[in-house]
């Protein structure tokens, strides 16, 4: 491989004068057969100085682009989510999408190494070679590569060699990206994240932390340790976490501190119109560019689709093909009664004020002061059109009459899905 630059963090820039949202948020910021990796193919290299698209405060075709963290990626404000490649879309789809996206001038990917999702043996990894075939014919350093390891689970230890648990360890952290460095057919990540703790901790629809489940996990420390390795090596730029706590944000930045190690730059964690209480309680102030200044990439800022209003006529063709129907049990927090009222009520406040669904809850999410990126998926470029021009078109910021009529309703439904 050859042989990678050496990168450095840089600070993040001073504060912006003027609107206060904007000045806060602008530093916050085994496959099949036919899928298989070919080793005769020419792997995508890491150029000896990386530029990442746009600078900071630049617009292209209207999006932002922000730093995340302390360190010199610079994404614009949505990062295409990939987690349906391989799935519900083709390899040409998939092409189709990523193309699009860049297009309109996004910069960011996500994937990880589980995707697609559902998360099944025999489709592991197949959203990494979609991704791969497509970024060939790319400027591999005018894109951002965001990936992740998986966290503790007993029920995915296909996706290791000879594993009956996966950990993040050093042995399972550094398979997972020789994995993905193969899969992708490049030799460095941008960004790579753990998409859940080692540790125990509230996932996908818990709210309460339970004692009774605490276990014994992998010291931060060693997980650094091993992030360094591959950061020396070149094969890793940055690192980030995902699902996670403040506790653990906490004890990540404490531990790189003081043993000289890594520190996360991001978090990708849940965020959205029906999700706000875990964030907005504490991490807001973990992560604020005065104290340890972690961007947050939100996932599932249209709540799994159903802040589009597609799942209120259940009988709905939409509703039909969307994926917390086609996967039972999937996301089934969306699903109560409680979310669905909720969001009719956030459905009638965007018609009132002249506004889709999409438009308000992704104006919602892209005006967050605290808000580096978005994370946004579609299964068509139709879709992903809708997406990008709710957060082009929509006034920015959202009027503070309309703010003030989401904190109502927020304030008597706090977190319905949860």
């Amino acid at each position: 491989m050859a042989t990678s630059s050496t990168l450095t963090p840089i600070p993040a820039s001073p504060f912006l004068t003027g609107n206060t949202r904007c000045h806060y948020r602008r530093l916050f910021t085994p496959l099949p057969p036919h899928l298989s990796f070919n080793a005769a193919t020419p792997i995508l290299r890491r150029r000896s100085k990386t530029t990442i698209s746009a600078k900071l405060g630049e617009k292209n075709k209207g999006l932002e682009y922000r730093r995340v963290g302390d360190s010199d990626l610079e994404i614009s404000e949505i990062t295409l989510g990939t987690m349906t490649f391989g799935e519900q879309n083709t390899e040409k789809e998939a092409h189709d999408m990523l193309s699009y996206a860049f297009e309109r001038g996004i910069n960011a990917l996500d994937t990880a190494e589980a995707y697609p999702i559902p998360m099944k043996k025999e489709t592991q990894g197949r959203t990494d070679v979609f991704i791969s075939s497509w970024l060939k014919s790319q400027p591999r350093d005018k894109v951002v590569v965001a990936t992740k390891v998986c966290g503790y689970s007993e029920r995915s230890a296909y996706i290791r060699e000879n594993a009956k648990v996966l950990r993040v360890d050093t042995a399972n952290i550094k398979e997972s990206v020789e994995k993905s460095l193969k899969r992708l057919n490049t030799d460095y990540i941008d960004l790579l994240q753990i998409h859940w703790p080692d540790r125990y901790v509230p996932l996908f629809g818990e709210f309460f932390y339970d004692p009774s489940k605490w276990r014994e996990s992998v010291p931060f420390v060693e997980q650094l340790r091993a992030f360094q390795e591959l950061i020396d090596e070149g094969k890793v730029r940055y690192i980030g976490v995902s699902n996670e706590t403040s506790y653990g944000v906490m004890e990540f930045v404490h531990a790189a501190k003081v043993e000289g190690l890594p520190k996360i730059v991001s978090i990708q964690n849940n965020y959205s119109l029906l999700v706000r209480c875990h964030f907005e309680m504490d991490l807001v102030e973990v992560c604020h560019p005065k104290n340890h200044n972690i961007g947050l990439l939100a996932y599932s800022p249209l709540g799994g689709g159903t802040l589009s209003g597609k799942y209120i006529d259940a009988n709905s063709e939409a509703a039909l093909k969307g994926r917390l129907n086609l996967f039972p049990g999937y996301m089934e927090r969306y699903n109560k009664s409680i979310t669905r009222e909720v969001t009719i009520k956030y459905m009638e406040l965007a018609k009132k004020n002249g506004l889709t669904p999409v438009e308000l809850a992704l104006g919602f999410a892209r005006d967050r002061p605290f808000m580096t990126s978005n994370i946004i998926g579609a299964t068509s470029v139709e879709q992903l059109k809708e997406n990008i021009d709710a957060f082009l078109t929509t006034e920015r910021p959202l009027p503070a009459e309309v703010m003030t009529e989401i904190e109502d309703i927020f304030k008597k439904h706090k977190d319905p899905p949860l």
